[in-house]
């Protein structure tokens, strides 16, 4: 997605937004160098979504995979280069 990202993760002892802020250090040092810039990237904060007993992860997985589709960034999911998922 150009603006946001959608992401399923597991998580273990690490809490959520520790895991998170990571992703988002990690990838800024990495995206400001790849476009030649420095300084914040990312927002402050985030949204999340903890799944319910009933709800099914494949279903969800294949949600979020779907996004690019539903934005008109590719026309098949596949054509995504980070479309794959373990739960897909």
């Amino acid at each position: 997605m150009p603006d946001h990202i959608h992401m399923l993760v597991q998580i273990g002892q690490t809490p959520l937004h520790g895991i998170v802020n990571q992703l988002k250090s990690y990838s800024a040092r990495l995206l400001n160098r790849e476009i030649g810039r420095s300084g914040r990237f990312w927002d402050h904060g985030f949204h999340d979504h903890a799944l319910r007993k009933e709800e099914n992860m494949v279903d969800v997985a294949r949600y979020i995979v779907a996004n690019p589709v539903r934005a008109g960034l590719v026309r098949r999911y596949g054509d995504y280069p980070y479309w794959n998922a373990v739960w897909v």
